[in-house]
């Protein structure tokens, strides 16, 4: 179970860092860059949230689980990058726009 969890947390943490390196590359202008970011930050969630999946379906069929300080530890990582993940798309999405209302009034 501790792999589990650890994969989790890893795939978690990648994530939320390559969303706030999408939101620096978007700033700076970069927002080829920063989709590319994005995609893999997906990537990453999805090896995350199936490991999470797993472990559901796991004590769905009956084979309880201890919920340890590590497990919570990783729910909060996941969750997190979930919530950073969601803000930062349309923070991209909107500098975007905004630079390409911008390039129109030049």
């Amino acid at each position: 179970m501790e792999e589990e969890v650890m994969t989790i947390i890893l795939n978690a943490g990648d994530a939320r860092s390559k969303c706030l390196l999408a939101l620096k590359s978007a700033r700076k202008g970069e927002f080829e860059k920063a989709k590319d970011l994005l995609k893999q930050v997906s990537q990453s969630m999805v090896l995350a949230h199936d490991v999470q999946t797993k472990l559901i379906q796991k004590e769905i069929s009956g084979k309880k689980q201890e919920v340890s300080l590590l497990m919570v530890h990783a729910q909060d990582h996941l969750m997190t990058a979930m919530a950073i993940r969601d803000m930062v798309e349309e923070m991209v999405a909107y500098a975007e726009e905004l630079n390409k209302k911008m390039e129109e009034k030049l």
